[in-house]
């Protein structure tokens, strides 16, 4: 969310120069200041149009508005969330996806899941696909480690199915030497074998800069995206830029990504375990996804997002 608010708030005044933009950028979420203070200041600066970047938006919009929902996994999987988590979409969110003249979204499969929980009609909904940082296209020294390994990139919460990952990789590395690097800390504790019997060893990566992720995704034997379900998944996008290839569920993959991934089933460590095996054996498959994968890639700048984007305004305010 932080990058969509960011890329777009610094591209749209370039892309729809016709439009005059106010940023609303202080101000914490569920306070005064969110739910009082920012629509005093909507109002006072006469907006003809509001774009909620994000679902954390005040009661009372005093403008005509546009809400972007990147995904539902929150109420697809609402056990692995906090209570309060479930109320707060089927009430504030759900009235702000009911009075906006637009929802934008990042992936057609999310459209079904607006219907479905928040009772937004699919005719209202704009499907505006992510871009991917300028720094991921551009070329970038591959990182050489100890061994060959595959890449995760994104939190640890339940629904990203590290633990499939993990089965999934010690049944491969068991064959031969393959590390894991993950980014972010090391909080799995026993969860994760550190070292298997070909040799192949578990790296925490930590926190990593743009820079050194731009590495890691280049020397990669492939990004792994293990998650029930994904909006959009950024790192599928800026690997295949770097050309990494891409393996990911069938179910977290966005549509227009997914003719330049290797799938398979959410859950099933198995079926992710030969996937990655195909990929390592077939160099020809691989190589030919890697092409296509950066193709795709680099028709998805955050300058298309942003032209589209301002398209769903002038459709409003028409």
């Amino acid at each position: 969310m932080k990058a969509y608010a960011r890329e777009l708030a610094g591209r749209l005044p370039d892309v729809a120069p016709e439009f005059a933009f106010v940023q609303f950028t202080q101000g914490r979420n569920f306070g005064w200041e969110e739910q009082v203070a920012l629509p005093l200041a909507m109002r006072r600066a006469r907006l003809d149009l509001v774009h909620f970047l994000s679902l954390y938006v005040p009661w009372v919009a005093p403008a005509p508005s546009v809400i972007t929902i990147h995904d539902l996994i929150h109420l697809r999987f609402p056990e692995q969330f906090k209570a309060k988590v479930g109320p707060y979409y089927r009430t504030v969110v759900r009235r702000a996806c009911a009075r906006a003249a637009r929802v934008i979204t990042d992936d057609e499969r999310t459209v079904a899941d607006l219907e479905r929980f928040l009772h937004v009609e699919p005719s209202k909904v704009r499907v505006i696909p992510l871009g991917v940082d300028d720094r991921f296209l551009e070329s970038a020294a591959p990182h050489v480690g100890a061994r060959p390994y595959l890449l995760y990139v994104g939190n640890h919460r339940a629904h990203k199915d590290l633990k499939t990952l993990f089965e999934a990789w010690t049944a491969l590395a068991g064959e031969t030497a393959l590390d894991l690097y993950v980014t972010g800390p090391d909080d799995f504790g026993e969860a994760v074998l550190r070292r298997t019997a070909a040799g192949g060893a578990f790296v925490a990566l930590g926190d990593v800069s743009t820079e050194r992720l731009a590495s890691y995704y280049a020397g990669a034997t492939a990004l792994v995206s293990p998650a029930w379900r994904e909006g959009f998944g950024l790192p599928m996008l800026e690997a295949m830029a770097m050309g990494c290839p891409v393996v990911a569920t069938a179910e977290a993959v966005p549509g227009v990504l997914a003719p330049a991934a290797w799938t398979f089933a959410a859950g099933n460590a198995v079926q992710l375990r030969s996937t990655l095996a195909q990929l390592l054996a077939d160099e020809g498959q691989r190589a030919r996804f890697v092409n296509l994968g950066r193709g795709i890639a680099r028709s998805l700048t955050w300058d298309r997002c942003a032209r589209t984007t301002a398209g769903v305004y002038r459709e409003v305010l028409e």
